[in-house]
C-alpha cells in the first residue's frame, strides 16, 4: 500500500462528507439496506439480519487497515444525516485493479448525490491507491445506477451473462470500468 493510503482518506465534495464507517452506524446503515428500493439491485439480502449487518460492519471498518479494501459513510454536509455508503469491496494490487460498490437512501436520489461520491472515490483511487483501473457492476433495469456511474466517469464495458449468483437466481452484471488515464489529470 502506497504510504499515502496508509491513514485513512476522508473525503469531502461540495455537499458530501465520506468518513470511515464506525460500529456506531451500523443500525442507520442497517436501515438503509431495509428499504426494497435500495436492496432490489443488489447482492445485499433484502432485509439484512443482525448477525449479516454486524459481519458487513465489521469487514467495513477492518478494509481499509488490513488493505483489502476501503469503505466510507456518506454524510450529507446540511443535514447531517447518514445518507449512504460507498466501498471498495476489493484491491487486486498486482493488477492496481478496485471495484466499487454503494448504496444511498431514497431520500437523497435523483440529486446527483451518489455520482458525486463515486467521482470523489474513484479520484481517490486513481490518486491516493494508485490503480489503474476502477470496476463496478449493475444489475439490467437498475438505470439509475447506470447513470451515477456514467456522470463519475465510468463506461460501460460489456455484459457479463449470469455472473453472479443471489437471491435464488442467476444475474448478468453490467460492467463498467474508468482508467487512471480516461480522465485528464487524474494520473
Amino acid at each position: 500500500m502506497p504510504a499515502s493510503a496508509r491513514v485513512f482518506p476522508v473525503l469531502t465534495t461540495s455537499r458530501l462528507l465520506l468518513r470511515a464507517p464506525t460500529p456506531k452506524d451500523a443500525e442507520a446503515f442497517g436501515d438503509i439496506l431495509s428499504i426494497r428500493e435500495v436492496s432490489r439491485f443488489s447482492n445485499w439480502p433484502d432485509k439484512p439480519t443482525k448477525a449479516q449487518l454486524k459481519r458487513f460492519m465489521n469487514w467495513m471498518t477492518k478494509a481499509h487497515p488490513t488493505g483489502k479494501g476501503c469503505a466510507w459513510i456518506i454524510e450529507d454536509i446540511a443535514s447531517k444525516r447518514m445518507a449512504g455508503a460507498i466501498r471498495y469491496n476489493w484491491f487486486a494490487r498486482k493488477a492496481k485493479c478496485g471495484e466499487i460498490g454503494y448504496e444511498l437512501h431514497p431520500d437523497f436520489w435523483g440529486k446527483g448525490l451518489m455520482s458525486e461520491a463515486a467521482a470523489a472515490v474513484a479520484v481517490c483511487g486513481h490518486r491516493v491507491f494508485r490503480l489503474n483501473r476502477i470496476e463496478a457492476w449493475t444489475l439490467p433495469g437498475n438505470t439509475g445506477s447506470d447513470r451515477v456511474l456514467e456522470k463519475a466517469g465510468f463506461r460501460y464495458e460489456g455484459t457479463l451473462r449470469q455472473k453472479g449468483w443471489f437471491k435464488g437466481a442467476y444475474h448478468d452484471f453490467r460492467m463498467f470500468g474508468r482508467l487512471a488515464g480516461d480522465q485528464p489529470g487524474l494520473n
